[in-house]
């Protein structure tokens, strides 16, 4: 009996210390000795190197291995086929390494050979503990595609800049309802104009509709995705584009809609019956006619420290909506606020394509090379459009039109003392009148309107102008205030004149006579000339920048129109 209980127990122990040996064993994994890693081969580039360091193999090599073990039959949405390779790249001193994919075969199965990439960032041999070395035709393949890289960027930086050269033009016409007939029109260019608001209580288009409300619905230049967009404003009753709802679902909750792009030909509907098409047209700086610079600044501080408000509004619109052959360049400088000289400045445009889009006054000017009544006109119904009681502005306007021979006309229009000059053959004219009070000319139309001034006296209720658009209180205080403007005589320029134009408010000429201007001028041309360069914009900073230098206390705003530059630009109607 005891013998049998003494064999259980010592087979028992045996049993016990099997156990622990395989526990043993299985603890210290003694082939890892006869499996290392460091022993397995790397192709590179297709050529069999002496291996790497264990750390970098570990780094490059093994854990993407065991990711590329699991992968199915199927190839993972994020690889790319172009370049064979995921996503996901490391970098380790300097190495860039990718996966690729054997040339034989769709998929990387777990007894297949790795292929790395291994590439310098100067496309130089490596030094990695062992030097990687590619093979000629790998190296020739690499640069192809960094040219091709290289070229492609290229393109897309001029593509890049093409689109930043193009100028859109926007025009709103008001087609059915009370309002119809009306219209106004921007460009993307011009920032102090936008945006544009529809509605009752609009400065852009007053639509005069019970159902739509007083700022119904905005219109914006979307700079980043080169699109005009139209949103609802929280309307009462709703806006519809090409008869699709574009505001908030829940109609009448004040909450603004969507921004949602337009295009040439689209239908706005306000309300039920107010309906407003959508005229687009596209400016590229290749087609202008002429060169074209603008440049404005507030001159931030005047004496004393206090800041100026900015009353200043530049403009052009070329062509005319609906009018190739015309254009229009004007400044406007505001008193008592900037309300008068923005409505002026979208009033004046709008007026002149009106008058001129009737076939026999638009022949007129063409056969007689005159534009007088037009722009009398359009001064006439600018005034009687503005509701302005106690702000005003001066206006200059140059009408710049051509004929069939490649040749320009241009005519000037203003009230006020925002000056316009022009340079042709040499020749300096002067198309602009001052009608400051302290003119001689302006204190005989003065006195020959009613009482004359005092000798000594400079201001008209606190006003140094005789003539403005707006300021419709004094008006009806005293009437030997005005708005018939000054028309100057017409300028032929010829294709070799090498003409220009110059306009800009009274805070340049406060400190640059009209004649130091043009010496200015003249200069910066032969020096942007030489240099091959477009100079029109650079010409109207240049003049900003003297006039800041020169410490002019008025806002400043300068239009050079150069009619011997190669910058060229037209509107041309997009599809």
């Amino acid at each position: 009996m005891m013998d049998m209980v003494e064999s259980i127990v010592t087979l028992f122990l045996l049993l016990m210390l099997l156990v622990i040996i395989v526990i043993i064993f299985f603890s210290c994994k003694p082939w890892r000795f006869f499996f290392s890693p460091r022993f397995r081969s790397i192709k590179v580039g297709g050529e069999l190197e002496r291996p790497l360091v264990s750390e970098l193999e570990r780094r490059l090599v093994s854990d993407e291995s065991d990711v590329l073990r699991n992968q199915s039959n199927e190839l993972p949405r994020d690889y790319d086929p172009e370049g064979a390779c995921f996503p996901n790249e490391a970098r380790a001193h300097g190495l860039v390494h990718k996966q690729r994919l054997p040339s034989g075969s769709p998929n990387v199965l777990g007894g297949d050979s790795l292929v790395l990439e291994v590439v310098s960032d100067s496309l130089e041999d490596i030094e990695v503990g062992q030097t990687l070395k590619r093979p000629p035709s790998q190296l020739a393949e690499i640069q192809k595609h960094s040219r091709l890289s290289f070229e492609d960027d290229r393109l897309q930086d001029f593509v890049q800049r093409d689109i930043l050269d193009q100028r859109s033009c926007l025009t709103l016409e008001v087609i059915s309802g009370p309002a119809s007939g009306r219209h106004c029109s921007v460009q993307s260019t011009n920032p102090s104009r936008l945006p544009l608001t529809l509605g009752r209580l609009s400065n852009d288009i007053a639509i005069n509709d019970k159902e739509v409300s007083g700022k119904h619905a905005l219109i914006q230049w979307n700079s980043d995705k080169m699109k005009w967009e139209v949103v609802d404003m929280g309307s009462l009753n709703g806006t519809y584009l090409n008869s699709q709802p574009i505001h908030h679902p829940d109609i009448g909750s004040r909450h603004w809609g969507d921004p949602i792009g337009l295009a040439n030909g689209d239908i706005i509907k306000l309300g039920t019956t107010s309906q407003v098409i959508v005229h687009i047209t596209s400016q590229s700086k290749d087609h202008i006619p002429f060169g074209v610079g603008m440049a404005s600044d507030a001159m931030a501080v005047r004496r004393g420290g206090k800041k100026l408000p900015m009353e200043d509004v530049c403009y052009y619109q070329w062509p005319l909506t609906g009018l190739d052959q015309f254009g229009l360049f004007g400044v406007c400088d505001g008193h008592g606020g900037d309300g008068a000289a923005k409505s002026a400045s979208k009033l004046l445009p709008e007026m002149v394509a009106n008058l001129l889009s009737d076939s026999l006054k638009r022949e007129r000017v063409l056969s007689l090379h005159d534009a007088s009544d037009v722009l009398r006109e359009a001064f006439c119904q600018t005034e009687a459009c503005l509701s302005n009681q106690y702000e005003g502005c001066t206006a200059t306007v140059l009408l710049v039109w051509a004929d069939g021979d490649e040749n320009f006309f241009a005519q000037c229009a203003n009230v006020g003392d925002s000056t316009c000059i022009m340079n042709v053959d040499g020749q300096q004219l002067r198309m602009s009148e001052d009608h400051k009070i302290t003119n001689i000319s302006e204190r005989l139309r003065i006195g020959e309107a009613g009482e004359p001034l005092k000798d000594g006296e400079t201001r008209l209720y606190g006003i140094n102008l005789g003539r403005m658009l707006g300021d419709k209180f004094l008006k009806q205080q005293d009437p030997r205030f005005s708005s018939e403007p000054y028309i100057s005589e017409v300028v032929h320029i010829g294709q070799a004149s090498k003409a220009f134009a110059l306009l800009a408010s009274d805070g340049l000429w406060d400190v640059i006579s009209t004649k130091k201007a043009v010496q200015l001028v003249q200069q910066m041309r032969e020096k942007y000339s030489a240099e091959g360069k477009k100079c029109a914009e650079k010409i109207a900073n240049f003049l900003l920048d003297e006039a800041k230098t020169l410490r002019t206390r008025d806002n400043t705003s300068v239009i050079f129109l150069d009619f011997d530059s190669s910058t060229k630009f037209t509107c041309k109607a997009e599809s």
